[in-house]
């Protein structure tokens, strides 16, 4: 059991998924983009009791009913907000990916809000840090939009973020297999371990 609601992103081999799903993690993300179609049904056999995100960069409309058809996922993860009232449409509760660094956060929030489920908000800016500042503009965005911050969460500070905002939880990414069965995931594992609850 986790103290919040958590989602891991990008998943590609089933250890990772099976042990993001055995410590709790809510929504299990995988790339309908790049994942093989038979990997992916393979490791969706073997979960269960938690919810699958079928994740999509892709801009095209046709593309993205295809892909929703084909993998049949629980949510489904885009990050063309242009489309959002279209693409609901499909029928799939909407995780909409936001870029930190360069969205117009409040109006994207205004447009989509109450098509959308939840807002992970990632950051292209690959020296942004959780400082002050953007602790209390998260806070206050948070206060309103369900959002998965999915940048600047490290081990030492994820309790402390989740106390200073009204977070609705983490979006975290899976690393890649070195090998069948052993994985890069020490990160994500050692995050998962701090938000593990003491219940």
């Amino acid at each position: 059991m986790l103290k919040t609601t958590v989602k891991v992103s990008n998943l590609n081999n089933l250890s990772d998924a099976r042990y993001c799903a055995g410590m709790g993690v809510e929504m299990l993300g995988f790339s309908m983009d790049e994942l093989d179609f038979d990997k992916f049904k393979e490791m969706r056999g073997w979960l269960a009791g938690v919810q699958i995100v079928g994740e999509t960069d892709s801009k095209d409309i046709a593309t993205i009913i295809s892909l929703v058809e084909r993998y049949q996922p629980d949510f489904l993860q885009i990050s063309n907000w242009e489309d959002v009232l279209e693409i609901q449409r499909i029928g799939k509760p909407i995780i909409l990916k936001v870029d930190f660094a360069t969205a117009n956060l409040p109006a994207l929030f205004q447009t989509t809000k109450g098509f959308v489920e939840y807002f992970v908000l990632e950051n292209s800016d690959e020296f942004g840090v959780v400082d002050d500042t953007t602790l209390s503009q998260l806070d206050a965005w948070s206060f309103q939009y369900p959002i998965l911050l999915g940048f600047g969460i490290k081990e030492s500070n994820a309790n402390e973020l989740l106390e200073q905002t009204q977070l609705t939880g983490f979006a975290l990414k899976g690393g890649s297999e070195i090998r069948p069965g052993f994985g890069d995931s020490e990160e994500l594992m050692n995050i998962l371990e701090i938000l593990e609850s003491e219940n």
